[in-house]
């Protein structure tokens, strides 16, 4: 590995096997799910077509994930609010409660792996990892709609004041 990108690559790879919560006795999201229910309470009711551009998966794969996750209560079909024809998937309150919940058991798992880092390199991690992950999207064209952090929860899984 004689370029830092080779390390780069290698870490991300390493980075993409771990799931942040040990959590035992309640299902987790799928990472699918996850994936799906914040990009769709990031940005609101989207279509098939706009969740199949936004994630860069085929229609079928998103149907196939759509449903599976209506069964489970965590999203539900509703008219599209602009009028169109094509109908579009919300997040509902049991989904927003569980996907608040995962994110809080990840953010509390990040906690106690960075136990020993100062706050100044946690920040800087956080920068230069929002930045990696920005110039990917660009990269791709689909850029991730970034929440502001009043909207993140916080460690209680509460939201933050406004």
């Amino acid at each position: 590995m004689d370029k830092p990108t080779h390390v780069i690559e290698f870490e991300t790879m390493l980075l993409g096997r771990y799931s942040l919560s040990s959590r035992r006795g309640r299902l987790r999201l799928e990472r699918s799910a996850y994936t799906l229910l914040s990009r769709l309470s990031g940005e609101g009711p989207m279509s098939i077509g706009q969740l199949s551009d936004a994630l860069g998966l085929e229609a079928s794969t998103l149907r196939r994930q759509t449903a599976a996750m209506m069964r489970d209560g965590l999203i539900d079909r509703i008219p599209d609010p602009d009028g169109g024809m094509a109908r579009r998937f919300r997040v509902t309150s049991e989904g927003e409660q569980r996907l608040d919940s995962d994110r809080a058991d990840s953010v509390r798992a990040l906690d106690v792996i960075m136990a020993n880092w100062s706050p100044e390199d946690v920040a800087t991690f956080a920068a230069y990892l929002e930045r990696f992950n920005t110039d990917i999207e660009h990269y791709h064209g689909r850029p991730w709609p970034r929440l502001a952090p009043s909207a993140l929860p916080d460690r209680q899984g509460q939201r933050s004041p406004g």
